[in-house]
C-alpha cells in the first residue's frame, strides 16, 4: 500500500526514528502503526545486543534531592560518545528517566528500568534509542538512599556525581561542609568511609604486600610485622575517606575538619557515581 508522508511524520514523532526507517518498517507493516513501532524496536533489539560487548564511556549522571535533604536518587546514563553524551534527546531521556524514578521510588536499575513513560517501559525505550543512534546505552550505579542529611554535588561536566550522608549533624548548618567532602570524593576517590568499611582481605592482602617489601628492603624478620602494621596504616589513611587528610586544609583529615564545623559531625554513608573515570 501507499505510505503518506503524514504517517511517516506520525511514526518518526512517537519513534524518533529516521525517515527512511520509518518508510520502510510501514511499509513492512502495511501501515499499521503498532505494527510499525513493533518493527523498530525489534531493530533496536538487534543492535542493541551487537553493541553489549561495547564499552559505555561517556553519559551524563543525574541526580535528584527531595525538598529536605532526606532522600536522594542519582544513577549514571551512559553511551559511547562525547557527542551523544551532549545531544539533547539524550539528557531529554535522562531527565524523563529520572522524572520515573523518584515518581515510583524504583528501588533499583532493574526495577527502574521496567517502569513506563507514555506507556512504553523504559527498558523499551532505551532499546528505540539505540536503534536511532546505533550506539550502546544503559543506566549504571543506579542509587537511592535516605537518611539524617544527604548533600549530592555533580563536577561541573556531569561526569562525576557524589551523594553525601552526614549524621549526628544537629542544629548545625552543614551544606557547605557537606559540598567539601563531596568535592573530597569526587577528587580522591576513598574506597570506604572508615576502616570498619574495608574488606578484611584487602586489609589481609595490604599487610602481606608490606612484609614482603620490607623482607626484599632486608628488614629483620621480627620487625616485619609491626612494619607491616604501619603499611596497613598508611593505606587507611589514603583511602578511607574519614582519615584523609582533608584537601582544602591537609593539616586537618576529613573527620578533624567536620568535628571543627560541629563536634560529632560525620559521614554515615557515600556513593560515588562516574563516567569514565
Amino acid at each position: 500500500m501507499a505510505i503518506t508522508a503524514k504517517q511517516v511524520n506520525e511514526l518518526r514523532k512517537i519513534t524518533g526514528a529516521g525517515m527512511m526507517d520509518c518508510k520502510k518498517a510501514l511499509v513492512e507493516a502495511d501501515g499499521d502503526i503498532e505494527k510499525a513501532i513493533d518493527s523498530l524496536r525489534k531493530k533496536g533489539q538487534k543492535v542493541a545486543a551487537k553493541r553489549e560487548d561495547r564499552e559505555a564511556a561517556e553519559g551524563t549522571v543525574l541526580i535528584h534531592i527531595n525538598e529536605d535533604s532526606t532522600e536522594a536518587i542519582a544513577f549514571a546514563l551512559k553511551c559511547e560518545t562525547d557527542f551523544v553524551a551532549k545531544n539533547e534527546d539524550f539528557k531529554s531521556l535522562g531527565t524523563k528517566i529520572l522524572a520515573e524514578a523518584v515518581k515510583n521510588q524504583a528501588e533499583s536499575a532493574e526495577a527502574l528500568a521496567a517502569l513506563e513513560i507514555d506507556g512504553v517501559k523504559i527498558s523499551e525505550q532505551i532499546t528505540e534509542y539505540i536503534g536511532k543512534i546505533g550506539e550502546k546505552i544503559e543506566i549504571t550505579s543506579y542509587t537511592k538512599i535516605s537518611g539524617e542529611k544527604i548533600i549530592p554535588y555533580i563536577h561541573g561536566d556531569n561526569k562525576i556525581g557524589v551523594l553525601v550522608e552526614l549524621t549526628n549533624v544537629g542544629d548545625a548548618e552543614v551544606t557547605e561542609a557537606g559540598k567539601d567532602v563531596a568535592m573530597q570524593i569526587a577528587a580522591m576517590n576513598p574506597v570506604a568511609v572508615n576502616e570498619e568499611g574495608i574488606d578484611p582481605e584487602l586489609v589481609e592482602r595490604e599487610k602481606q604486600i608490606g612484609i614482603e617489601k620490607a623482607r626484599q628492603e632486608g628488614k629483620p624478620e621480627q620487625i616485619l610485622e609491626k612494619i607491616a602494621e604501619g603499611f596497613v596504616k598508611k593505606f587507611y589513611k589514603e583511602n578511607t575517606l574519614l582519615n584523609q587528610a582533608f584537601v582544602k586544609d591537609n593539616k586537618l583529615t576529613v573527620q578533624q575538619y567536620l568535628d571543627s564545623v560541629q563536634k560529632g559531625l560525620t559521614v554515615k554513608s557515600f556513593s560515588r557515581i562516574s563516567i569514565g573515570r
